[in-house]
């Protein structure tokens, strides 16, 4: 029996790698450890923190067109004011398959709507990571990196970016009750790469 030539026993390592780059890259994506997409939403129903202008005058913000202060109410009597956006609970990222970092609160909307706010994320970019409130306990290192999915979870849909200020609507028929954390889970191997623990403010 004739013993393959190197020529022979080359092409067909060269054939196999070709192989088992086809199939790992797009599944394992590792260029994207070297990515960052960045979000940065403001929080809705929220004032702006502050105002900039060129004149030395500063900006008229109500209707009157004298430029005095109104000194009685704006509102139509018995109406209340409508009240901003106000936090539930909220909690700090911890690190699991990869460095995570920012708070994620559960946000009460002046409409009553629900959003979760993730502020301040930093963490890396994968393939298929989705934002998830979760009845999981938030546990440190490796223990904590596979548990989001043995109970009950809710999936507010993929992750807008690895970094920045983003907002993931709740749906209402969503009970906060039965969530107590969140979690940056990756579909594709199923691991958490951080997680916040929800705490009442």
């Amino acid at each position: 029996m004739s013993t393959p030539s190197r020529r022979a026993v080359a092409v067909t390592v060269v054939a196999v790698a070709a192989v088992v780059a086809a199939v790992a890259l797009p599944l394992f994506q590792p260029w994207r450890l070297f990515t960052d997409t960045v979000v940065d939403e403001a929080l809705p129903g929220a004032d702006p923190i502050s105002m900039t202008t060129s004149s030395a005058a500063p900006p008229t913000i109500s209707g009157d067109r004298s430029g005095t202060p109104s000194s009685g109410a704006t509102e139509a009597p018995g109406k209340t004011q409508s009240r901003g956006p106000e936090r539930l609970s909220t909690g700090r990222f911890i690190t699991h398959e990869h460095d995570t970092q920012g708070t994620a609160s559960i946000v009460r909307l002046a409409d009553g709507s629900r959003i979760l706010r993730l502020e301040g994320l930093d963490t890396s970019d994968g393939p298929d990571l989705e934002v998830w409130l979760s009845d999981a306990p938030v546990l440190e290192g490796k223990a904590g990196w596979h548990v989001f999915d043995d109970g009950r979870y809710r999936s507010l849909g993929q992750l807008k970016g690895n970094r920045g200020n983003q907002n993931y609507p709740i749906p209402a028929s969503v009970e906060l009750a039965d969530f107590t954390s969140v979690s940056i889970w990756c579909n594709r191997f199923n691991v958490s790469f951080g997680a916040a623990k929800l705490l009442q403010v």
